[in-house]
């Protein structure tokens, strides 16, 4: 085989790796910015508020606000919750915070398995109920905190396929420029005469 030819054969298969690696970069582009547009809006319309950073001041265990959450959920004192990262912090540092001073420690299970061996105890009934809608808030707010990861995976998948497609068109750049530098007799093996 003549070695251009082979040139502008690997160059042309490059020119399509090229052009894959910018659709795939442009699709995941696009699937960032609709994951994360579509968990910004679901967690607007939740219109869901961090404490005001005066309820910081004094955390004290059964209160709003207690101790474990001022690393964490101070951070966001005041902001209304629209990102994956203020929903997990929101989930794992704010409800299950309150959750685990629940008695059985707030898991709905053992609650609602207390609640209906006592069906006339109206506290427990309350409890289970109590426990059922943090447990899922907080699994929705982790779905949306997920779904917020995936979005954070696309862009950087996004960012790679452009990078790649950036070196493969500089390689494919020099392997035409290579085609046509190279004599057109040449072959792409052929033996070396001492």
């Amino acid at each position: 085989m003549r070695r251009r030819a082979f040139d502008i054969l690997a160059s042309g298969v490059g020119l399509v790796v090229v052009a894959v690696l910018i659709v795939a970069g442009a699709l995941a582009l696009w699937g960032n910015s609709y994951v994360n547009s579509n968990v910004h809006n679901q967690l607007a319309e939740q219109q869901i508020f961090f404490p005001p950073k005066a309820a910081f001041a004094h955390p004290e265990a059964g209160t709003e606000i207690t101790s474990a959450m001022i690393p964490s959920v101070s951070q966001y004192a005041g902001e209304q919750l629209l990102t994956g990262a203020q929903a997990e912090v929101w989930a794992d540092h704010f409800i299950a915070i309150h959750l685990s001073e629940m008695p059985y420690h707030g898991v709905y299970a053992a609650i609602s398995t207390a609640a209906r061996a006592n069906p006339k105890n109206t506290s427990l009934a309350a409890l289970e109920q109590t426990s059922f809608q943090g447990t899922t808030l907080r699994g929705l707010l982790l779905e949306a905190y997920g779904f917020s990861k995936i979005g954070s995976v696309l862009l950087a998948g996004a960012i790679a396929a452009f990078i790649l497609a950036l070196i493969m068109s500089i390689l494919v750049g020099l392997g035409f420029r290579h085609a046509r530098l190279t004599r057109p007799e040449a072959e792409l093996l052929a033996p070396k005469v001492s």
